[in-house]
């Protein structure tokens, strides 16, 4: 199959670029700040609120829309569903970004970043639900990086090395699902110690069972998300096998979508039912509540098995954005918005500009690296030197 002629070369000074620019040199002075003069002077952090938006966006947001690398590389290597296949690359190379960019944003929000590898040379803390979770995203990160290896290594031509890769695909695969479902779901069980904290409507018992399933649905809709976004702006970069492929990946995301999601909806419900918090739903916390149930589960759970059933592209991929920003309101509720609800709004944490900044400046970081390589790598091609694998 031949590779895709790129003839179009686009301008150097592109508003996205000169965006883009702007907030790299901008993240950058923000970085010099952090580092050199602390976390007081760029963060609204307190004892009350040791976790800020670094880790309810950057992590748990971060992680969550990640999981796409998991559940396509599952689909295609593990249940054979090879008509996904041509989705396994891009959604391996976004989970490895994304997790990437999950241990970037960590060193911001640690006092003492130079410690992050204590847990595993010095000191192990093993009765530690972070300790469980650093573990399995810094082997997940090793294992989405050696499986993105094999697209780097066709670009530099290295045969012999990616034929070694590539025999480990299976096996990386099935290491990197058993992994992905012990950090999913702890980042949700870290809240297990904190029941006086959390609001009675988002805490409950299942809270990793919780994590663990919508990380799935994070994982299909940020599939088709990034699958329609590639499709706009790298359609000169896809083969005919992508192009093919593109429409039946969409649906059939969508359709097992659309089945998780009421999956989801029915444990959340018993989750309630099990705490018996039926009586909050009146309160201003309760109408919340309310909206990410009924408007980022059930309302993408109906439009999801609508444009599966009819075949409807458009709402499918509309669906797809619309439930990546529930994914992200879900995280923001049990990460910073439910959580310490007690406190008197003086004493409630509202992110520092400069935290924002930061989590802006890795997001781009993310996307411009995914550009590179996008337009470097054979993600959205097959390289014609090489075996599909």
């Amino acid at each position: 199959m031949p590779v895709p002629k790129f003839a179009i070369q686009k301008p150097a000074w592109t508003p996205f670029n000169v965006v883009a620019g702007i907030i790299v040199v901008v993240g950058l002075v923000v970085t010099v700040i952090r580092f050199t003069q602390g976390l007081a002077a760029t963060t609204n952090l307190s004892d009350y609120n040791p976790w800020g938006i670094w880790i309810g966006f950057d992590l748990l947001v971060g992680v969550a829309l990640a999981a796409g690398g998991y559940v396509t590389s599952a689909a295609c290597y593990i249940f054979g569903l090879k008509r996904f296949h041509s989705a396994v690359r891009p959604a391996i190379l976004t989970g490895f970004l994304g997790y990437a960019l999950v241990v970037l944003a960590l060193h911001y929000d640690v006092g003492r970043p130079w410690r992050l590898p204590y847990p595993f040379i010095v000191q192990q803390g093993t009765t530690s639900l972070l300790f469980e979770v650093a573990a399995c995203v810094a082997l997940y990160l090793t294992v989405l990086f050696i499986e993105f290896t094999p697209a780097a290594l066709e670009w530099l031509g290295l045969k012999r090395a990616r034929r070694l890769v590539v025999k480990l695909t299976l096996v990386l695969t099935i290491f990197g699902v058993v992994l992905s479902t012990l950090h999913q779901s702890s980042l949700g069980a870290l809240f297990l110690i904190a029941p006086s904290k959390l609001h009675p409507l988002w805490y409950s018992p299942y809270l990793a069972l919780f994590f663990f399933v919508s990380s799935i649905v994070a994982g299909l809709s940020m599939v088709i998300f990034e699958g329609s976004l590639a499709h706009k702006y790298f359609h000169d970069r896809m083969d005919a096998e992508h192009l093919r492929q593109a429409d039946g990946v969409a649906l059939g995301f969508a359709k097992a979508a659309s089945w998780v999601l009421a999956g989801y909806f029915i444990i959340k419900v018993i989750g309630v039912a099990q705490t018996n918090a039926w009586g909050y739903l009146g309160s201003g916390y309760g109408l919340w509540f309310l909206v990410e149930m009924l408007g980022f589960v059930l309302l993408p759970c109906y439009f999801y098995a609508i444009g599966a059933r009819e075949k409807n592209l458009t709402i499918v991929r509309r669906t797809a954005a619309w439930t990546v920003l529930g994914i992200v309101v879900n995280r923001f509720n049990v990460g910073l918005i439910a959580f310490n609800y007690h406190l008197p709004s003086s004493e409630r944490y509202f992110p520092h500009w400069m935290e924002i900044g930061i989590s802006v400046f890795v997001v781009t970081i993310g996307i411009l690296a995914y550009k590179f390589i996008v337009t470097h790598m054979p993600i959205l091609y097959a390289h014609p030197d090489y075996d599909a694998h």
